[in-house]
């Protein structure tokens, strides 16, 4: 395990190595997700791709720091950890408030980020009463109260029929989240806004939405896709909200035909 000391709290990282010149893949997580989602996604990149994947403050093996935060907080600590790993030129892939990190750091950072993969996010996700009703929740019933309906965003009615041990073992992961972290996030979530930042990003950037995703559905990842300039816009079949869980492959390829499309012989030292 790998972790890094990055604004005053210890951040779990994982770093995969590649050869010389390989473009790295920074990937951000969800809301009460750690970076082990990503992992039927990754086995399918490494090698070709040089990877760092983290858990942010206040949920895996992160420090909690103090809740509730600010998207500043979520961006300057990937920030602090890009510049701990000396990464310049990455290609962040997003997912949830993930994908909002990530255009938290392109505007505060461009360069550091060499493209986009905004998957299953949006310039703004809810409201400011969604979110407050959120946290209000967390504090009268816990994630434990909480878990089926958020399972039922997460994943398709397939997945939750099918594939019941799998089910509860990301009921565990969302479960055992730290209730500060969780809801700390939460209110990051209903204060960002990133609408007017979005028209700005100047980068190659791939816009990917499930086609059963209640949370961010496609209509909303498409209102993003519509204000980044020239961006790709791509619907996964057979997803909901964490298409890295139930559709690995297909974001796989997604992903890797991306990169092939805009990614230049770049030297990125880690």
């Amino acid at each position: 395990m790998q972790f890094a000391q990055i604004n005053g709290i210890t951040l779990h990282y994982q770093l995969i190595g590649a050869p010389e010149g390989k473009p790295v893949i920074v990937f951000s997580n969800s809301l009460g997700t750690d970076f082990r989602i990503w992992r039927d996604v990754i086995v399918r990149l490494v090698g070709e791709f040089a990877i760092v994947t983290y858990d942010k403050r206040g949920h895996g093996l992160s420090d909690l720091g103090t809740s509730p935060y600010t998207m500043d907080d979520h961006v300057a600590d990937l920030e602090g950890l890009l510049d701990h790993l000396n990464v310049r030129n990455a290609i962040v892939c997003g997912l949830s408030v993930g994908g909002v990190i990530a255009q938290g750091l392109y505007a505060k950072r461009p360069e550091l980020v060499q493209a986009l993969i905004l998957c299953d996010t949006a310039h703004k996700i809810g409201t400011a009463e969604l979110w407050d009703e959120r946290i209000k929740m967390l504090e009268s019933i816990g994630l434990e109260g909480m878990a089926e309906p958020v399972l039922e965003r997460w994943f398709t009615e397939k997945f939750r029929t099918e594939q019941p041990g799998d089910l509860a073992g990301y009921r565990n992961m969302l479960c055992r989240t730290p209730a500060a972290g969780y809801g700390g996030t939460c209110a990051a979530l209903r204060d960002a806004d990133y609408t007017a930042q979005a028209s700005r990003i100047a980068v190659p950037t791939m816009c990917v939405v499930g086609a059963e995703d209640l949370a961010t559905t496609p209509e909303l990842v498409g209102e993003l896709a519509k204000l980044i300039p020239e961006s790709r816009y791509q619907v996964i079949p057979g997803a909901g909200h964490l298409p890295c869980i139930e559709q690995p492959v297909v974001l796989s390829d997604a992903i890797k035909a991306f990169v092939d499309m805009v990614s230049e012989p770049v030297i990125t030292a880690l």
